[in-house]
């Protein structure tokens, strides 16, 4: 393994499990009364998940000097509306889904009425944590971060994305209506992430700033073309989730809107744009060109 590489993985490494103890003191202990709810809410959150949206949160803050305390509770919240959205996605309204981060998805292991309200709870926890930690120094642009992850998470972000997703089933998309589709359902989330780490430090120039949006959209995009090949191409062993379920529930994707071949291409092309959108940051970006090039060459 080269340095470089060893170096990120150590990183990386370091970064979860901050974030594993991070969330594990936000959760309500699972003892606390309604302890069945505050259990399957740690249930859905720890002991799983690559963090990728608190990585990438993290990596931006590198670039403006921020404080570590900051980031954890700004990717915390960040993980926490992630969290929730995999556990109402694999409800049986939704994808239907047994299998989540290789264990039984919440409302299989708990019940339906039990995984709505852990959903409902992880996302006002979220909300909870970004107003009750200091993330800037200036009260209006932590308001603005506030604003940034509801926005994201709503229904012209995440929510909407799903509300597409689930209209689309059984239809062909072309292109320019996958991208709007997953640039709200995955790729929101992903972009508030590197917004809110960015937000944790010094303030950037609007330059500096609009090449980190940019990067934060073409990883965000990237994401989903990786997961639609890996949904193809990988095992239900390797995911930790069920494999081949986008086609057999008839679900528009990049492989059946281009083939696996050229969705691998695409996601190459990102990867690049990706990196070209550091340039102005230099060698204070690697972090950020690293986490690139994990999520696109990633195999799980």
């Amino acid at each position: 393994m080269k340095a470089a590489e060893s170096d990120f993985m150590a990183w990386m490494g370091s970064v979860q499990a901050r974030m594993e103890n991070a969330l594990s003191r936000l959760l309500p202990a699972a003892g606390l009364a309604p302890a069945r709810l505050h259990e399957a809410m740690r249930y859905a959150t720890l002991e799983g998940g690559k963090r990728v949206r608190p990585l990438l949160a993290f990596a931006a803050g590198e670039l403006v000097e921020a404080p570590a305390q900051r980031l954890e509770a700004a990717a915390s919240a960040i993980e926490l509306i992630h969290a929730y959205s995999l556990v109402h996605d694999d409800m049986p309204c939704m994808d239907d889904d047994v299998l989540r981060r290789g264990k039984p998805t919440v409302h299989v292991e708990f019940d339906e009425a039990t995984a709505l309200l852990v959903g409902d709870a992880l996302q006002s926890l979220a909300f909870q944590v970004l107003s009750e930690h200091r993330l800037a120094d200036d009260p209006a642009a932590q308001l603005e971060m506030v604003k940034t992850l509801a926005a994201a998470s709503g229904s012209r972000g995440m929510a909407g994305g799903q509300a597409v997703d689930l209209e689309s089933t059984g239809r062909t998309l072309d292109l320019p209506e996958l991208e709007f589709m997953h640039i709200r359902k995955t790729g929101a989330i992903i972009r508030a992430a590197v917004v809110l780490g960015a937000g944790c430090g010094r303030p950037l120039p609007e330059d500096r700033r609009a090449g980190l949006d940019r990067y934060a959209k073409c990883v965000g995009l990237a994401f989903q073309v990786v997961d639609d090949v890996l949904d193809a191409e990988a095992s239900t062993a390797t995911l930790g989730k069920t494999a081949g379920k986008d086609s057999k529930h008839n679900k528009p994707t990049y492989v059946s809107a281009m083939g696996v071949a050229r969705a691998k291409a695409f996601a190459e092309e990102l990867r690049a744009d990706a990196h070209a959108s550091l340039a102005a940051f230099g060698e204070r970006g690697a972090r950020l060109r690293q986490l690139a090039d994990f999520i696109v060459l990633r195999k799980f």
